[in-house]
């Protein structure tokens, strides 16, 4: 039970908490009453705003939709105004620009050409709105006019611009790739860029709005005289040059530049070093006779050509760099192919004129002629990947020229080839060019410089053979394949010579001079062998050759020395009459005796007066032939003298003892020798 006085405080204590929120509670209302009150203020404030706005959007709206109808009013009639003056300004064009149309565009291209774009403008503007007007036929006649002052134009800046290319400026261009040092590079310039520039925006304008094509066709032509005329023109200096230096000239292929203004010396493109034709064409010519004004002519026109040809692929690639900056890219390859063909045309034409020349030389059995072929062949297949590039994107009747003018060379020189190795097996010349003194026959030093010439084309000589083979190997030839073939035909040459040397020397009356002849001819084709590369072709197909050839000058050495078998069987032991010392001689033995010194005496004197006049080129081997041939007769003549010195079978000694060892020794040295 709580006591009472704790009851009475906490009585207390709760009477207060309940006059404190009492008087929070009379608060809160007074305030809620307040509050009342100031909404009901603001919302008639607002309700005053609201409808005062009401009023002023009333007002407004209206004289906004009037402004704003006004304003398109304005926009009308200026869009009205505009649209008169635009058309206006149509039906002045032609008396604005009919006298800048009938002055022309030189000198003025850019006004020119902003003239023509009114007229086009206002052409298309009648078409569409009033084609029926007079104004259409007058702006579209002035349009045409215009049209063909700017095509007269592109014409007459290609024809006063387009320059030929100066033959020196061609043959360093030429001779730029071969140089090893660092120099500038040639640079073609076949338009000042003012007047490309100005071609190349009339090119453009008379595509998109001329709707004209016929200006390709111009360039085209103008371009392809001057090329044409470029690689004349470096014909012409190779004409001028060559008769300044006396050379002959053919007028079919020009000749080679001997000297620049720049002191340079020419190369010929893509070659090491210079073919001799004069050399090779007394190798092939099979009549032997003089050909040195022909020869400097062939070796003038195959050096011009190769170099032409060299030409046409720098001058082809730089007017196609020209070319597509001024004409447009899908008539690029056909206006291209175009241009080139007149010059084209003429390189082929010379290289079918060779062709052709060299296959009538053939028939007629005259292979000076054919030189051209080997040397040009070589450089058009060199030049062939270039040729390739150049002509990409021509015509199939382009791109087969030039394959088709190899295909001819190789034919034909394949036919030389086999036509030569038939001729220095027939060469039917036996009697009337034999050389009298047994030396080199020149059939053997034709054939043999032809051999060696041939290693400065071994490539092109076992292509030529390679492209006649009808096996299936053949087809696609390696060059192994192409190697063999050409020692397989040196060895058939060589062996034709061969064949051919003995039937000559058969026209020889006596063997010893025929065993001379053969053994001077092998020893030189040997020599000559071995000095070249061509004894490593040779040993391709026939490694046993190098020592068949030394068989066979042996034997012909040895036959050589037979002719001295009568002199020395005179004296020789076996033959000499036997007799006893310190009995006197009857006259049988010492006539015998005799007959045994004049045998020898007359032998010697009529073999060293024969074979003086003799010839052995080959010091070493003449000296080697003499040494023996000295040493045997000595010897046994030696024997002879000691024996019957002391004999008496004659009272003048001195009219058998003619010649003492020495002097035999001597005059054998005098052998094939005929200054002695």
């Amino acid at each position: 039970m709580i006591p009472p006085q704790e009851a009475s405080a906490r009585r207390r204590e709760i009477e207060d908490k309940l006059k404190q929120e009492e008087e929070t509670l009379s608060f809160i209302r007074d305030s809620l009453e307040k509050s009342d009150q100031l909404t009901k203020n603001m919302v008639s404030i607002l309700s005053s705003f609201e409808s005062r706005l009401m009023k002023l959007e009333n007002s407004i709206i209206p004289v906004h939709k009037q402004t704003e109808n006004l304003q398109r009013l304005q926009e009308n009639v200026e869009k009205t105004l505009s649209c008169l003056d635009h058309v206006i300004s149509y039906y002045h064009v032609a008396s604005d620009t009919e006298k800048i149309i009938r002055e022309g565009p030189t000198g003025r291209l850019e006004e020119y050409l902003g003239s023509m774009a009114k007229i086009q403008k206002a052409v298309e503007y009648f078409q569409d709105n009033s084609p029926d007007s007079p104004e259409l036929n007058k702006v579209k006649l002035l349009f045409e006019r215009g049209k063909e002052s700017l095509e007269s134009e592109f014409r007459s800046l290609m024809t006063r611009h387009s320059k030929v290319v100066s033959p020196v400026l061609i043959l360093d261009l030429i001779s730029g790739d071969d140089e090893l040092e660092v120099q500038e590079e040639v640079v073609l310039e076949h338009l000042p860029e003012s007047a490309l520039q100005d071609v190349v925006r009339i090119s453009r304008w008379l595509v998109e709005y001329g709707r004209n094509h016929d200006f390709m066709n111009v360039y085209y032509q103008i371009r392809s005289s001057q090329l044409d005329r470029s690689i004349k023109g470096l014909k012409e200096h190779f004409r001028k040059s060559s008769s300044s230096s006396g050379v002959p000239y053919s007028p079919a292929i020009p000749n080679k530049r001997k000297d620049t203004p720049t002191k340079k010396p020419v190369k010929r493109p893509g070659h090491e070093h210079d073919f001799r034709v004069k050399h090779l064409s007394e190798a092939l010519n099979d009549k032997h006779g003089p050909m040195a004004g022909r020869d400097d002519m062939l070796d003038v026109e195959t050096d011009a050509y190769i170099h032409c040809v060299s030409a046409f692929v720098k001058l082809a690639q730089s007017e196609y760099q020209l070319l597509t900056d001024i004409i447009p890219e899908h008539h690029q390859k056909k206006t291209f192919d175009s241009l080139i063909q007149d010059a084209l045309d003429g390189l082929m034409l010379e290289g079918e004129n060779i062709v052709s020349a060299a296959r009538k030389a053939i028939i007629r059995h005259d292979f000076s002629t054919v030189l051209t072929v080997f040397p040009i062949l070589r450089h058009l297949k060199q030049t062939k990947p270039e040729f390739d590039q150049v002509l990409q994107g021509t015509a199939a009747s382009t791109k087969n020229k030039l394959p088709s003018l190899i295909t001819s060379m190789e034919t034909i020189g394949a036919k030389a080839l086999e036509d030569f190795a038939d001729n220095i097996k027939n060469d039917p010349d036996k009697e009337y060019n034999m050389p009298k003194d047994g030396t080199v026959h020149e059939l053997t030093s034709n054939a043999i410089l032809f051999l060696q010439q041939l290693l400065d084309f071994q490539e092109t000589a076992g292509a030529m053979l390679a492209s006649q083979e009808t096996s299936s190997s053949a087809t696609s030839y390696s060059s192994e394949f192409s190697k063999r073939l050409l020692s397989t035909y040196i060895c058939k040459v060589l062996g034709n010579l061969q064949l051919n040397l003995l039937s000559k020397s058969k026209v020889y009356e006596d063997p010893a001079l025929s065993a001379i002849f053969l053994h001077n001819n092998y020893n030189y084709i040997l020599k000559s062998l071995e000095k070249s590369e061509l004894i490593q072709l040779v040993a391709v197909t026939q490694k046993t050759a190098e020592r068949s050839y030394r068989e066979h000058i042996e034997q012909q050495i040895q036959t050589y020395q037979r002719s001295w078998l009568k002199v020395t069987d005179y004296i020789s032991e076996k033959n000499l009459p036997v007799f006893q010392s310190g009995v006197k001689l009857r006259d049988k033995e010492r006539q015998m005796i005799k007959e045994r010194f004049k045998g020898f005496n007359d032998g010697l004197e009529e073999l060293c007066k024969i074979q003086k006049a003799w010839a052995i080129p080959d010091t070493e081997q003449r000296d080697k032939i003499r040494q023996v041939q000295k040493n045997i007769v000595k010897e046994t003549y030696g024997a002879f003298l000691q024996r019957y010195n002391n004999v008496p079978f004659t009272k003048n000694p001195e009219k058998y003892v003619k010649y003492q060892v020495d002097q035999v020794g001597d005059m054998i040295d005098r052998l094939f020798d005929t200054s002695a």
